[in-house]
Order: structure tokens, then C-alpha cells, then sequence
């Protein structure tokens, strides 16, 4: 029983964090919280299930489309809603990206409605039982494609001149252009990839529990942000461990006290970390370490 329900919330958390990662990288660059971040997931979750409804594509590109049409889109917002508002002070991009969120959720619920809509079948659920620990077949698609992602992430950051560029400007985008790097390409691109990220979770999590509505970002991204500023604002190993830790902890405490819990459970542990370790657990600044 333990051991399934850990199953469940590694699941849980593998999504969690990579909504988490688009926090800590936006964050480690230019020092923003993209509370529309959540919105964005709903958007690629959104944008699958009409790939494979309508023009019934492939589960795989649908996928593909999700992220880069959401990558797009986080371009577009960096550029309208939050780079003419880079140098003013913290409260007017907050209050951009709370407008944003607004938006996007009540755009899509203008179009599709506010009711539930299920997933097709696209992947074939299939229960294996490995040592009497139950594990499903979505469960091991939603956690491998979240590793593959991650190393993706990681090579991105740590092997590639892109990346070089995003821990120097994480670090002083003022020398970073002194050195030649185009920041605000940068900033866009970072956009992008934690877009991306998103949609990607979006995506995996609309599979998973078989439903897709316009609020389901709020929730969520709540829950990432709290995974974020638990392992560490800004640091990408600090997103991962948060987003699977909270998972762990939530499905749990479902699962052992109350499902009433469950979102209470997310908020009080954002809550006491806040007030014992504000940095969180790898708090770090991108560049050193992502």
C-alpha cells in the first residue's frame, strides 16, 4: 500500500516540478514570478486534447505541438505583458502577470466553456504489479517522459552555449551584455523552455487524471510555485526535489488522513518554509548551479 501510493506521488511530483522549473528560471534571471505560469499549463493541456480529438493526431505530436505552441505563447507574453515592465518596481509586473493568468483562463472558458472535458484513450492504461506494488502504464509514461525533459533541461543549461549564456545573465545581465550576449533573447528563450516545461505537465497531468477545464491552472501553479520556493527559488535541482517532495507528501497525507487535506497539506508546508528556511532546501542562484 505505502509503496503505491509513493508510486502515485512520484507521479504527482515528476509534474509539479516541471511547472516548478519555469518559476525557478524565470526567477533566476530576472527575478519575476510568472504567476500566468499555472495558465500556460492549462493552455498545453488544452491544446493536446484538440490535437487528438479533432485532428486525431498522434498522442507523440500532439505532445510536440503543446510545447511549442505554448513556448511561443510564453515569448509573446515576456515580450508584451512583462519586458516594458522590467525596470519598474516589484508590484507592476506582479499585478501584469496576475493579468494575464485572468486572462488566459477566461479566454479559453469563452471558447470551450467551464465544464470538465475527458481525454481519449490515447495511451492504453495497463496495470503491472511489481513485488505487490501496483504501478500503471501511465504512471510509467508520465514519469519518463518527465525524466527525459529534465536531462534535457540539465544538457540545455550545462552543455550548451545557450545555457552558458542564461547562467551569465542569471548572474549580472548588465556584464552579460557587456560581453555580447543579447539578454532580452535570452530572457524570450527562457520564457520559452519553462512554457514548454508546462505545457508538457499539462499535457501528461490532462492524460492522468483523464479531465481538462480553464481553472485547472490555478491550482496547480500554486502548488508549483510552492514546490519552487521549497526546494529554492531559482534553482533548478531545488524545483525537482520540491515538485517530487510535495507530490510525496500530498498524496500521502490523502491517502493516510484525509483527501480533505490535500490542499491544505501544499499550503502549510509553503507556509513553514517560509518562515524556518525562506532560501528552501537548494536554495541557490541559477548559476551555480543548475
Amino acid at each position: 500500500m505505502f509503496l503505491t501510493q509513493l508510486v502515485h506521488g512520484i507521479t504527482l511530483g515528476a509534474c509539479y516540478a516541471l511547472i516548478a522549473l519555469g518559476y525557478s528560471m524565470v526567477y533566476g534571471i530576472i527575478g519575476l514570478i510568472n504567476f500566468a505560469h499555472g495558465d500556460i499549463y492549462m493552455v498545453g493541456s488544452f491544446l493536446a486534447l484538440y490535437f487528438v480529438t479533432v485532428p486525431k493526431l498522434h498522442v507523440s505530436v500532439a505532445f510536440l505541438l503543446s510545447m511549442a505552441i505554448t513556448s511561443l505563447l510564453g515569448m509573446l507574453i515576456e515580450r508584451i505583458a512583462y519586458k516594458p515592465l522590467r525596470k519598474s518596481g516589484r508590484l507592476s509586473p506582479l499585478i501584469s502577470a496576475i493579468g494575464v493568468s485572468i486572462f488566459l483562463s477566461t479566454f479559453v472558458n469563452m471558447i470551450k466553456g467551464p465544464q470538465t472535458r475527458g481525454f481519449p484513450e490515447v495511451i492504453k492504461e495497463i496495470e503491472f504489479s511489481i513485488a505487490g506494488v501496483r504501478i500503471t502504464s501511465l504512471e510509467l509514461y508520465v514519469m519518463a517522459m518527465s525524466v527525459v525533459l529534465m536531462l534535457v533541461l540539465q544538457y540545455i543549461v550545462q552543455k550548451t552555449r545557450v545555457g552558458q549564456a542564461m547562467r551569465a545573465t542569471s548572474y549580472d545581465k548588465d556584464v552579460a551584455a557587456l560581453m555580447g550576449i543579447d539578454v532580452d533573447r535570452i530572457i524570450a528563450l527562457t520564457f520559452a523552455i519553462g512554457s514548454a516545461l508546462a505545457a508538457a505537465s499539462g499535457v501528461m497531468m490532462g492524460i492522468y487524471f483523464n479531465a481538462c477545464w480553464p481553472l485547472m491552472g490555478f491550482m496547480a501553479g500554486l502548488k508549483a510555485f510552492t514546490a519552487a520556493v521549497l526546494g529554492g527559488i531559482g534553482s533548478i535541482p531545488g524545483a525537482v526535489v520540491g515538485g517530487l517532495f510535495l507530490g510525496v507528501v500530498e498524496i500521502l497525507g490523502t491517502a493516510y488522513l484525509a483527501s480533505s487535506y490535500r490542499d491544505a497539506i501544499s499550503f502549510t508546508i509553503l507556509i513553514l518554509v517560509l518562515l524556518v528556511k525562506p532560501s528552501g532546501l537548494l536554495g541557490r542562484r541559477i548559476e551555480q548551479k543548475v
